[in-house]
Protein backbone atom coordinates (compact mmCIF):
# COMPACT_ATOMS: atom_id res chain seq x y z
CA UNK A 1 0.00 0.00 0.00
CA UNK A 2 3.00 2.58 0.71
CA UNK A 3 4.26 1.30 -2.44
CA UNK A 4 1.10 2.55 -4.32
CA UNK A 5 1.32 5.31 -2.56
CA UNK A 6 4.48 6.76 -3.24
CA UNK A 7 4.31 5.28 -6.69
CA UNK A 8 0.85 6.69 -7.19
CA UNK A 9 0.97 10.29 -5.49
CA UNK A 10 3.36 11.57 -7.73
CA UNK A 11 1.45 10.34 -10.87
CA UNK A 12 -1.80 11.95 -9.81
CA UNK A 13 0.59 15.53 -8.81
CA UNK A 14 2.15 14.98 -12.06
CA UNK A 15 -1.15 14.49 -13.77
CA UNK A 16 -2.33 17.97 -12.10
CA UNK A 17 0.59 19.71 -13.29
CA UNK A 18 0.54 18.90 -16.75
CA UNK A 19 -3.61 19.64 -16.75
CA UNK A 20 -3.00 23.22 -15.14
CA UNK A 21 -0.47 24.29 -17.42
CA UNK A 22 -2.58 22.54 -20.65
CA UNK A 23 -5.47 25.45 -18.94
CA UNK A 24 -2.45 28.37 -18.42
CA UNK A 25 -1.47 27.98 -21.97
CA UNK A 26 -4.92 28.21 -23.02
CA UNK A 27 -5.61 31.28 -21.05
CA UNK A 28 -2.29 32.67 -22.20
CA UNK A 29 -3.26 32.09 -25.95
CA UNK A 30 -6.50 33.88 -25.38
CA UNK A 31 -4.61 36.92 -23.74
CA UNK A 32 -2.12 37.11 -26.16
CA UNK A 33 -5.63 36.73 -28.91
CA UNK A 34 -7.35 39.45 -27.28
CA UNK A 35 -4.02 41.74 -27.37
CA UNK A 36 -3.46 41.27 -31.15
CA UNK A 37 -6.94 42.53 -31.72
CA UNK A 38 -7.14 45.79 -29.61
CA UNK A 39 -3.50 46.13 -30.89
CA UNK A 40 -5.10 46.32 -34.47
CA UNK A 41 -7.74 48.34 -33.36
CA UNK A 42 -5.31 50.57 -32.20
CA UNK A 43 -3.66 50.47 -35.42
CA UNK A 44 -6.76 51.30 -37.03
CA UNK A 45 -7.59 54.41 -35.40
CA UNK A 46 -4.24 55.67 -35.44
CA UNK A 47 -4.47 55.41 -39.02
CA UNK A 48 -7.52 57.24 -39.02
CA UNK A 49 -6.15 59.86 -37.17
CA UNK A 50 -2.95 60.24 -39.17
CA UNK A 51 -5.08 60.36 -42.15
CA UNK A 52 -7.21 63.26 -41.18
CA UNK A 53 -3.48 65.19 -39.90
CA UNK A 54 -2.66 64.81 -43.42
CA UNK A 55 -5.68 65.93 -44.65
CA UNK A 56 -5.70 68.85 -42.43
CA UNK A 57 -1.86 69.65 -43.66
CA UNK A 58 -2.74 69.76 -47.20
CA UNK A 59 -5.72 72.03 -46.42
CA UNK A 60 -3.26 74.06 -44.52
CA UNK A 61 -0.82 74.45 -47.51
CA UNK A 62 -3.58 75.48 -49.72
CA UNK A 63 -4.47 77.88 -47.62
CA UNK A 64 -0.90 79.17 -47.07
CA UNK A 65 -0.81 79.50 -51.18
CA UNK A 66 -3.58 81.45 -50.89
CA UNK A 67 -2.69 83.71 -48.54
CA UNK A 68 0.92 84.35 -50.09
CA UNK A 69 -1.03 85.27 -53.71
CA UNK A 70 -3.33 87.58 -51.92
CA UNK A 71 -0.37 89.47 -49.60
CA UNK A 72 1.29 89.67 -53.30
CA UNK A 73 -1.69 91.12 -54.96
CA UNK A 74 -1.59 93.69 -51.63
CA UNK A 75 2.05 94.46 -52.26
CA UNK A 76 1.43 95.17 -55.85
CA UNK A 77 -1.19 97.04 -54.83
CA UNK A 78 0.14 98.97 -52.86
CA UNK A 79 2.94 100.04 -54.55
CA UNK A 80 0.68 101.22 -57.06
CA UNK A 81 -1.42 103.59 -54.54
CA UNK A 82 2.31 104.69 -53.33
CA UNK A 83 3.42 105.11 -57.04
CA UNK A 84 0.16 107.37 -58.00
CA UNK A 85 0.09 109.29 -54.69
CA UNK A 86 3.73 110.83 -55.33
CA UNK A 87 2.81 111.19 -58.96
CA UNK A 88 0.21 113.54 -57.17
CA UNK A 89 2.25 115.01 -54.22
CA UNK A 90 4.67 116.22 -57.15
CA UNK A 91 2.08 117.48 -59.41
CA UNK A 92 0.92 119.52 -56.64
CA UNK A 93 4.09 120.61 -55.52
CA UNK A 94 5.08 121.36 -59.35
CA UNK A 95 1.81 123.52 -59.05
CA UNK A 96 2.87 125.28 -55.74
CA UNK A 97 6.49 126.62 -57.07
Amino acid sequence: MKNLLRKGVPVIVSIGLLASCGDMSKKVEEKINELSNKTDELDSLVNKELDKVIALDSLINMEGEKVKKLDSLINKSSSKIDSIANEKINSLKKINN
